[in-house]
C-alpha cells in the first residue's frame, strides 16, 4: 500500500522512497527545469474553467521511454504538455525522464503545470526517474503502478510508443469496453503512427471479435493541438445517446 503523506513544500527535492518504506510522495521546486515553452501557433488557449466544469483535473499520458525516429513525436509531447499546464490539468505518467515520457513531463513543468510520476522500483534507474516533479510514487511492481495511474486520472492519452504503451492503452480500452469506466481515451495518431493499430481493430471487427455490445469507443486525433480539446469534448458528452455526440468517437 502506498503512503501518500506529503511533506511541506521543500525548496529542494528530498527524494521519493519506496511504497514499502517512508513516504513515497515528495514535493519539489521545479524551477530549475530549463525547457523552453513551445510557442503557440494558430490554436486557442485551453480554459481551465472548462476542464474543471467537465471533471477533468488530471490526464494520464502513455508514451514511449524513447524519442522515436520522427521529431514530430517530441513536438507533440511539448504541445500536449503546454496545453495540459495551461488548462490547469495535471499530468499523471510513468515517472521516467527519458524519451517522450520525460519530454511530456518537462513540458508540463516548464509551463507551470503539475506532474505526478508513478514508477516501479525496478525501473527507477533504467528509465531515469524524473526527480523534478511535484509528486513521485514508487511502487512495488507494474500492477500497482497501473492501478494508481488509473485511479489518479480522469482521462487517458496514448502518444506514440512501444509495447508498454500499447499494453496500457489496450487495458484502458478493454476496461471501457466492459463498462468499468467512462473516462475519455484519446489516441494521438501523430503522422499516422497508430494506423496499423486502427487497421487491426477494424480487422477484429470484420472478423466479428468486436461485435454489437462490445464496441470500443475512443477519440482519434491527428494533431497534438487537438488532444486536450478532444478530451474535454468527450468528457462533456459521455453517457449521451445522441448520435451527433457519439460521432466524436471512433467506434469499432
Amino acid at each position: 500500500m502506498v503512503d501518500r503523506r506529503k511533506k511541506s513544500a521543500p525548496k529542494a527535492l528530498n527524494g521519493a522512497t519506496s511504497a514499502a518504506g517512508a513516504p513515497a510522495v515528495s514535493t519539489s521546486d521545479a524551477g530549475r527545469i530549463r525547457v523552453p515553452a513551445p510557442k503557440r501557433v494558430g490554436t486557442v488557449k485551453i480554459d481551465p474553467a472548462v476542464a474543471k466544469a467537465v471533471g477533468i483535473q488530471t490526464v494520464c499520458v502513455y508514451c514511449g521511454s524513447g524519442p522515436g525516429l520522427n521529431p514530430n513525436y517530441a513536438k507533440a509531447s511539448d504541445i500536449l504538455g503546454r496545453d495540459l499546464a495551461e488548462g490547469g490539468i495535471g499530468l499523471v505518467y510513468g515517472g521516467g525522464g527519458l524519451g517522450l515520457m520525460g519530454q511530456t513531463a518537462r513540458a508540463v513543468i516548464a509551463n507551470g503545470g503539475r506532474v505526478t510520476g508513478i514508477i516501479p522500483q525496478f525501473l527507477s534507474e533504467k528509465e531515469r526517474m524524473l526527480k523534478d516533479v511535484h509528486e513521485s510514487i514508487i511502487t512495488k511492481d507494474m500492477h500497482e503502478r497501473k492501478k494508481l495511474m488509473y485511479e489518479r486520472s480522469d482521462a487517458f492519452v496514448a502518444l506514440p510508443g512501444g509495447i508498454g504503451t500499447l499494453e496500457e492503452l489496450v487495458e484502458q480500452l478493454t476496461w471501457a469496453q466492459l463498462g468499468r469506466h467512462t473516462k475519455p481515451i484519446v489516441l494521438a495518431n501523430i503522422d499516422k503512427f497508430w494506423d496499423p493499430f486502427l487497421d487491426l481493430l477494424a480487422h477484429m471487427r470484420d472478423e466479428a471479435f468486436i461485435r454489437a455490445g462490445l464496441t470500443v469507443r475512443f477519440v482519434t486525433v491527428d494533431k497534438a493541438e487537438a488532444i486536450v480539446p478532444a478530451i474535454l469534448k468527450a468528457a462533456a458528452s459521455r453517457g449521451s445517446d445522441d448520435p451527433a455526440v457519439k460521432a466524436i468517437t471512433t467506434q469499432f
